[in-house]
């Protein structure tokens, strides 16, 4: 009997120590699978604060910096030409490389952010687009103007990318209204461009070379805050709180030829910046052309954009609260359909109200940028999202402005380029409802 109960003794502690054990190794696992989440000491409570409002003062400043590179010349474009020699095709040339460039470099940003981080990419963006604003108003002749300017759209074309993909690491429970941010302050920098550059020229003596680099140092501001956040690799994508998933779904690329989805968005982003770069590049020379004044041309230009600053804030949040964003879709539309028809038959006579009525239809950028959120599950699934559908997007964005050059100058008019752009405006409500729809790009892929 005794030998039986020191038998059975053994096989207790055996047992225990084998639970005890067990308990061990499922610590550790556990230790291992959170070993990449914030420690939660109130050290480090202080730093995660601290960086994160330094990343949302990045977005900021970043969103600020990606569009004056553009709309300054747009506001300039006659004082360029003339200064540079150009012709109207050569012009219609110089408003298709911002979307080329943002397609060619804008694919690249997915793999620059696993290699360097995403922050590091930003703040090279960043310096790219202070470098190319800085020189190229001074190099003197036609090619070095466009390869300055390749420069600084380079530094664009990752940020725009990667912006979506910070927003959904840093901040995933608050996609709507980060990205709402983001949207409103492109959307002021670039108002602030189109309307500032002209009186900032004309205060600085008439060159137009001195009211182009004046923006340079705005670009320069944005470098600071992404500098501290440059060699934190670890936690440069942020404390994602997304549901934790099998390491093939994080990190395995999805086939994102293979969702119609991805697809619809790619041509719908494609469509809205054909309208907006359009837009940012021939608008003031619409207005010139129809008796309105170099200054008030610039100023409308700026309504359109401005419009951008409340609407970019508020239609990424009411899109979130949607299961289906194509309403939205059909009503930005439709303002750009009555923007075009008023722009062809009284263009100087009611300037503002189509002004105003092609920047409520601009504001197809913030919700193509929050159905990119939206439309993909994780953290890698958007950064893809978003590097197939803006480069895609983007490659089909380019003919647009040099076909307006192309026809304006065969043409010797606008009739032609305004009957394009509202043309293009019902495929785009097509594909953008079509992109509207509740589904995710890993499900149709998967499928």
């Amino acid at each position: 009997m005794m030998g039986l109960m020191a038998s059975e003794e053994t096989r207790t502690a055996e047992t225990r120590t084998r639970g005890t054990r067990t308990a061990m190794s499922a610590t550790e696992r556990g230790t291992a699978a959170v070993a990449s989440t914030p420690d939660p000491s109130p050290g480090a409570g202080r730093t995660r604060a601290w960086a994160t409002r330094l990343v949302v003062v990045g977005i900021v400043l970043s969103a600020l910096n990606l569009r004056p590179a553009i709309t300054s010349l747009g506001a300039l474009l006659e004082e360029v030409r003339d200064g540079l020699g150009m012709s109207g095709s050569v012009a219609g040339l110089l408003t298709s490389v911002p979307p080329l460039c943002f397609a060619v470099f804008g694919v690249t940003a997915p793999r620059l952010a696993r290699r360097f981080g995403p922050a590091a990419v930003v703040c090279a963006g960043m310096a790219a687009i202070t470098a190319g604003l800085l020189i190229r108003p001074f190099v003197g002749n036609t090619a070095g103007f466009l390869a300055a300017s390749a420069l600084a759209l380079m530094g664009i074309a990752v940020s725009n990318v990667l912006m979506p993909v910070i927003v959904k690491r840093w901040f995933p429970d608050r996609v709507g209204s980060m990205t709402g941010l983001y949207s409103m302050a492109l959307a002021l920098g670039t108002s602030l461009a189109a309307a500032v550059t002209v009186p900032l020229t004309d205060a600085m003596g008439g060159s137009w070379q001195s009211g182009l680099a004046v923006w340079a140092a705005v670009a320069a501001a944005a470098v600071l805050p992404w500098l501290p956040l440059v060699r934190d690799r670890g936690t440069a994508t942020g404390p994602s709180r997304e549901p934790a998933r099998g390491a093939a779904e994080q990190h395995a690329p999805l086939r994102i030829t293979r969702s119609r989805t991805a697809w619809a968005l790619a041509v719908f982003f494609g469509l809205q910046a054909t309208a907006a770069y359009i837009t940012m590049g021939w608008m003031p020379q619409i207005f010139r052309d129809a008796g309105v004044p170099a200054g008030t041309a610039g100023v409308l230009l700026a309504v359109t954009m401005v419009m951008g600053v409340p609407l970019a804030f508020v239609i990424p949040r009411v899109a979130t609260r949607l299961p289906h964003q194509g309403p939205i879709v059909l009503v930005l539309g439709a303002c750009g359909l009555a923007g075009y028809t008023g722009l062809y038959l009284a263009p100087s006579g009611g300037a503002w109200a189509w002004a105003v009525l092609l920047g409520v239809s601009n504001c197809a950028f913030p919700l193509a940028l929050t159905m990119v959120g939206m439309r993909a599950r994780s953290g890698p699934g958007v950064a893809q999202l978003s590097a197939f559908a803006q480069s895609t997007g983007y490659l089909i964005s380019i003919p647009g402005p040099l076909l307006v050059g192309v026809l304006y100058q065969q043409s010797g008019g606008w009739g032609l380029p305004i009957a394009l752009m509202a043309g293009l405006m019902v495929p785009q409500m097509a594909v953008g409802f079509l992109a509207g729809r509740d589904r995710t790009v890993e499900e149709e892929a998967a499928r």
